[in-house]
């Protein structure tokens, strides 16, 4: 989706607001970019989803979001360098592709959900095809399945798959707030698959993530993002996330050992930047705690290990959020 009249003014203000947090930070040498890394390809301007590889360890798959093709990206944390391209095949012509997920079949599934216009498309896509087993350039048979809502099209950037029942859910984008919604047990490649709310979600979603062990989910915004217990579907709210602040913040993902939150961003020579992911270790079966309650204050946009912003720039961000973005609705 084109946003970058609506977050030009913001995005030059929360860069220069947070400027000593704006280099990525560096892999710590265990070749997992648990510490974060920049996107270095060139052809990843967009970059719209995140999903750490369930097959090869320090590698993360990402894509574009609108007019690139059928393409996802395996880039590797140590380098932030694209290592296989994969072309999917068997599909229409991907619209607006927003989010990425894996399953617990190692199998990836690619949200082309996006609608610039809320409501414009009446239906949507998902895709999945298995994870390589090798990374090369490829081209790999997808399948396609038609999605609508049970209550009306709308937007959405925000396509997650349980890790242990593999249920796909998406949660819509609005402003004030969206709902998550369940996918049917079993996707059907030959018929329409209807998603039906089941929760409210406090936020302006972007991309959201289940942690490895499929017990909490975490769902990010533009300035800001917040960690729920899964608690079998009925979410409950636990906290704030530590979000950093970056230009367009669209993507997250768990890190494969669930110890971190990766947040990415579109824009050339993007970075992914990481932090502590609440509750630890994706093996802990603890409550949240940790990184969630290091999130301290009612702004969206805090860092734990970055700058914070104050109470007179956030009003300034959320301003110039508001005016830009009703102009972008009028184009």
């Amino acid at each position: 989706m084109r946003r970058f009249l609506a977050f030009l003014g913001a995005g030059f203000l929360v860069g220069a607001l947070a400027l000593p947090a704006a280099a990525a930070p560096s892999d710590d040498g265990d070749g997992k970019g648990d510490k974060g890394f920049t996107i270095t390809d060139s052809r990843i301007t967009e970059s719209s989803g995140l999903a750490a590889s369930h097959l090869h360890p320090g590698i993360y798959w990402t894509h574009n979001d609108s007019d690139d093709g059928p393409y996802i990206y395996a880039v590797d944390s140590s380098t932030g360098k694209t290592v296989a391209t994969v072309t999917f095949s068997g599909v229409g012509k991907p619209r607006d592709v927003e989010a990425i997920s894996i399953g617990p079949h190692n199998e990836i599934y690619i949200g082309d959900i996006g609608d610039n216009l809320d409501g414009t498309w009446p239906y949507v896509w998902i895709y999945k095809l298995p994870e390589p087993k090798v990374l090369k350039n490829q081209t790999i048979r997808a399948t396609q399945y038609v999605v609508k809502y049970s209550d009306g099209a709308r937007n959405a950037e925000s396509l997650l798959v349980h890790p242990k029942t593999g249920r796909v859910y998406i949660i819509d984008k609005k402003e004030d707030g969206g709902h998550l919604f369940e996918g049917p047990a079993t996707l059907s490649s030959s018929g329409t698959n209807y998603f039906k709310p089941i929760a409210a979600v406090d936020l302006w979603a972007t991309d959201a993530a289940f942690s490895p062990n499929g017990q909490q989910l975490a769902v990010r915004g533009y300035l800001g993002g917040i960690y729920y217990d899964w608690n079998g579907g009925k979410i409950k709210r636990e906290g704030r996330l530590d979000v950093p602040l970056q230009g367009q913040g669209e993507s997250v993902s768990y890190s494969a050992d669930g110890t971190k939150l990766m947040y990415g961003s579109e824009g050339t020579d993007s970075p992914v930047q990481a932090e502590d992911a609440p509750g630890g270790s994706s093996d802990s079966s603890k409550s949240p705690s940790g990184g969630g309650s290091s999130a301290s204050g009612d702004s969206d946009g805090g860092s734990g290990n970055s700058v914070k912003i104050g109470a007179l720039a956030v009003v300034v961000v959320g301003g110039a959020l508001f005016g830009l973005r009703r102009l972008t609705r009028r184009r």
